[in-house]
């Protein structure tokens, strides 16, 4: 059975460079690593309906706080059974996001962390007990700051026609909220243990040693 590995942080932190990194670095190990994204844009009818929400065209399911949070569930649930396949066949499962972006997302949209929540257990029992997703291994945080990671996510909506800022990224109150709320779940070792990684001064991270 392999390992299953989580990267996560705000929209333009560096997620996909680091799983490039990894994952290029893991099969020169000799390791065999399958990787997916979430949201499953283009893949999952879910994921596509909370992008659509996300960028205002469903009407007041746009301000819902658990709604898209419900969605963005159902596409982890919707590919729960390709994740145990691969890591039956797989050392790595290397994860673009997953259930931990749901928890940090939608505390930031409740007030957290300035206001307590009990929406990260919320998450946990929907996703976790309920629609029985694979728990990960271990999950690393790229924490980038916010200034800089908004101004990434804006460089890549004016060179890609098709990626226009959404509500949350366009929100820099949410997303600074989102930033201390994965600090929190990590400090918490929230579904697994965390490994924090901060960008030198160039805004690259040193890659972490293999998994064992």
């Amino acid at each position: 059975m392999g390992q299953l590995i989580v990267i996560e942080g705000l929209d333009g932190s560096g997620k996909r460079t680091l799983a490039e990194g990894l994952a290029q670095r893991w099969r020169s190990a000799g390791r065999t690593v399958a990787t997916l994204a979430f949201p499953r844009y283009g893949q999952d009818v879910h994921a596509d309906l909370v992008r659509d929400a996300l960028y205002g065209r469903l009407g007041d399911l746009s301000d819902s706080i658990h709604g898209p949070a419900l969605l963005f569930a159902l596409d982890r649930r919707g590919a729960a059974e390709r994740i145990r396949a691969l890591l039956a066949t797989h050392d790595v499962v290397l994860l673009d996001r997953y259930v931990t972006s749901n928890a940090a997302y939608g505390s930031a949209r409740l007030g957290a962390p300035d206001r307590p929540t009990d929406f990260p257990e919320w998450v946990r029992a929907l996703e976790i007990d309920r629609f029985g997703v694979p728990l990960p291994d271990r999950q690393f945080l790229l924490a980038t700051s916010v200034e800089l990671s908004a101004r990434r996510a804006r460089a890549r909506a004016d060179q890609e026609h098709d990626r226009a800022l959404d509500r949350f990224e366009a929100d820099d109150g949410l997303q600074r909220r989102t930033a201390a709320m994965y600090r929190q779940l990590a400090e918490q070792e929230y579904l697994s243990p965390w490994t924090v990684l901060t960008p030198g001064a160039d805004g690259s991270f040193s890659l972490p040693a293999a998994v064992e």
